[in-house]
């Protein structure tokens, strides 16, 4: 059986067409099953529908602070589509503990950099002044604390001299579009587990390596 994933986005949702895609291979073992948006006017509204993935708005603004009351809302329309795991794409709004603790080992989140450097916000700005020569991206876990979860997968990219935090961003942007899908298949397949604060995976995941600067 294939598990039940909802996506969470705010804005243009290039992640959740990506997980839309990888999802389509008949051996991938997970189905986007909705696509929830806190924003109406969330561009990746119009690329779910358009790939035939039932979308629900659940404007955010009129709850303002009350976190808990959204997600009360939030979590019926996770349950009217058994929901069985999430998967945050942008998704511009901070949860409960409450919620969190609920979804705890079944709620995968990106950010983009090697995680745990640079969380929050502006992490290529962050990367570039620190003067790390590799940056890339993060799939992790979501717990109550800011990109502080379990990290399940992680892909990387040289940073050039001459980048820009907006050149960083496209560059790393690709990445993300790779290791997110990859990331839900191993959750969706049983493969990633977590034991206490930290994601084991079963079975070879990979045995390359990335030098920068490379040198002969």
């Amino acid at each position: 059986m294939k598990r039940r994933v909802a996506i969470l986005i705010s804005g243009r949702g290039s992640n959740m067409a990506a997980l839309i895609e990888a999802a389509r291979a008949p051996d991938f073992p997970a189905e986007i099953v909705t696509v929830i948006s806190n924003r109406a006017d969330a561009g990746g509204l119009e690329k779910a529908a358009a790939q035939g993935i039932p979308t629900t708005v659940i404007e955010s603004k009129p709850f303002g602070n009350d976190r808990a009351g959204f997600e009360v809302m939030l979590q019926q329309a996770l349950d009217a589509k058994n929901v069985e795991l999430i998967c945050l794409g942008g998704f511009m709004r901070l949860f409960t503990a409450e919620f969190v603790q609920r979804w705890y080992g079944r709620m995968l989140n990106i950010h983009p950099s090697l995680l745990p450097s640079f969380p929050g916000l502006d992490p290529h700005g962050q990367a570039l002044g620190a003067g790390v020569k590799i940056s890339g991206a993060t799939v992790h876990f979501v717990i109550p604390e800011t990109d502080a979860g379990p990290i399940l997968m992680q892909g990387a990219v040289a940073v050039a001299d001459d980048d820009t935090a907006e050149t960083l961003s496209q560059r790393i942007l690709g990445i993300e579009h790779r290791i997110y899908p990859q990331a839900l298949r191993l959750l969706a397949s049983g493969r990633a587990r977590l034991e206490g604060d930290v994601c084991k995976i079963s079975g070879s995941v990979s045995d390359g390596s990335l030098i920068v600067p490379a040198v002969d």
